[in-house]
């Protein structure tokens, strides 16, 4: 699970990237490479293929193999639930090799390191295995010149930390959703993305589900006419003695023995003190996101599913580098749940469940089948499409969408996605990959932005050009948090 944050960014210069600073609008050109890359270019310039004969089959990647020097190195900052399913997505892709791994519970990092280590056992006879190394700390693993690129599954309070220090440090990152806890924590990160050249992509791996992609880039392209209303979920999370709450509260809980190996001081890092109880954190996982529930260590519904909603139904309105403009609380009286509106009209309508799509808003006829979770319903003035995942199949009406959409398949399958590849490519040609850190950073906000919208219970005008709240000091205060010393970003 991590390390600790950015202090001084001189201190690490040099294992930055090296290459032009990509303009102010986030977009990287082509020309920017990684040192290593650079100099494998190089070496076959000056080398040629004279000696090529002298070179085994393995070590130039024969047999379907992928030559060591053309290998993306990682590490893995993180090994829960999460971190156990990213590694196994590392471990087995050829072109990847994992050098490293780092978790504050030891147990957790050196299972992680064993299992490394048996899968390139192989490669260990040919003598092209290095060897995978275990670190509590993540700065030890961010100061290796010889690893390209990282992948962080911490709990939420690291991930813009952890990223920041790791785009410092001349990484590529793969960071878990949602990228941040806070809306100014986002654009920190995302600044620092841009001024580094780091090709950083997202989690929100729903989007890149092609039947998903297919129905977000129908709508996209006005497929159902003027989008007028979109529903999503926002469901309450059970907060330990308080009960379900819209929002992360903060339970006192009691102190408990910290366990042998693991590090809690680094665990709670940059987050306001609390001291250990198993309901944040025990080995083996009690499930994904064990620590959700507590506003210092992560963000309630925006964690569990909202930040892969948010990125499916932003891309599909054209709003992902974007946001809304208001944001109604039921308060209010303008609608019965917590809605979002944005400039073009188009209104963002949280429910409960799928069922007040029918019984509040009368949005659907009574015989439209809904369910599944990461995503949402489109009604336009042409008629509606869902995006959810692991509920069945896509469903729209009238029936005449089928026809237009020509999905290849209306089934969602999570499993077949190209999240990883995508980033595994940009990385190599230095391109934007499909939820880079402007989109991750919105998607994330959108979040935040209803967690203040349902703490302040009242209505608010957000400027998603400045991020800001329009005349209300209180609400502006909440996009951002003070760090537990001696942390920052």
């Amino acid at each position: 699970m991590l390390g600790c944050v950015h202090r001084d960014a001189d201190s690490q210069s040099s294992a930055i990237r090296q290459g032009p600073t990509p303009p102010d609008d986030g977009t990287q050109g082509d020309t920017l490479l990684t040192r290593r890359l650079f100099l494998q270019r190089a070496a076959v310039i000056a080398g040629g293929g004279a000696a090529s004969w002298l070179i085994p089959s393995s070590a130039r990647g024969g047999g379907g193999s992928t030559p060591p020097s053309e290998r993306i190195t990682v590490g893995l900052i993180g090994r829960g639930l999460m971190g156990r399913g990213h590694l196994r997505v590392l471990l087995g892709r050829k072109e990847i090799q994992v050098l490293a791994v780092c978790d504050v519970d030891r147990g957790r990092c050196e299972e992680g390191q064993r299992l490394a280590e048996e899968t390139y056992a192989v490669d260990r006879t040919s003598g092209t295995y290095r060897g995978c190394a275990a670190y509590n700390d993540y700065r030890e693993l961010l100061a290796r010149s010889d690893i390209d690129a990282v992948v962080i599954v911490t709990p939420d309070h690291w991930h813009s930390p952890a990223s920041i220090d790791a785009a410092t440090a001349g990484k590529d990152v793969y960071c878990e959703k949602p990228i941040s806890l806070t809306i100014r924590e986002g654009r920190r990160l995302v600044e620092t993305v841009r001024r580094t050249g780091c090709v950083f992509q997202t989690g929100t791996q729903y989007r890149s589900i092609p039947t998903i992609r297919e129905v977000c880039e129908f709508v996209r392209r006005g497929g159902l006419g003027r989008v007028r209303k979109v529903f999503t979920l926002w469901g309450k999370t059970q907060v330990p003695k308080l009960g379900p709450s819209y929002v992360p509260l903060d339970p006192v809980l009691p102190a408990e023995p910290v366990p042998d190996g693991l590090d809690w001081n680094l665990w709670v890092g940059p987050a306001t003190w609390r001291p250990y109880n198993s309901a944040y954190h025990r080995n083996p996982p009690p499930g994904v996101v064990p620590w959700v529930f507590c506003d210092a260590f992560g963000a309630g519904a925006v964690t569990g599913y909202q930040s892969h909603a948010a990125d499916v139904i932003q891309y599909a309105l054209g709003m992902e580098i974007s946001g809304p403009i208001e944001i109604f609380h039921p308060s209010g009286g303008e609608f019965p749940t917590l809605t979002f509106r944005y400039a073009n009209g188009t209104l963002l309508h949280h429910v409960d469940h799928w069922g007040q799509v029918k019984e509040l808003y009368h949005a659907l006829p009574a015989s439209a089948r809904l369910a599944g979770n990461f995503g949402g319903i489109f009604v336009g003035d042409r008629g509606w499409v869902t995006s959810m995942s692991t509920g069945g199949p896509i469903e729209a009406g009238p029936e005449s969408l089928f026809r237009e959409m020509q999905l290849a398949t209306r089934e969602v399958n999570i499993g077949a996605n190209n999240h990883h590849a995508n980033w595994f490519e940009c990385i190599r040609t230095r391109a934007r990959p499909s939820s880079h850190e402007e989109i991750g950073h919105r998607s994330a906000s959108l979040g935040h932005l209803a967690t203040i919208g349902y703490t302040l219970e009242r209505s608010l005008k957000w400027d998603p050009a400045t991020e800001e709240f329009h005349g209300d000091e209180q609400a502006n205060r909440l996009r951002a948090r003070a760090m537990r010393e001696p942390w920052r970003v």
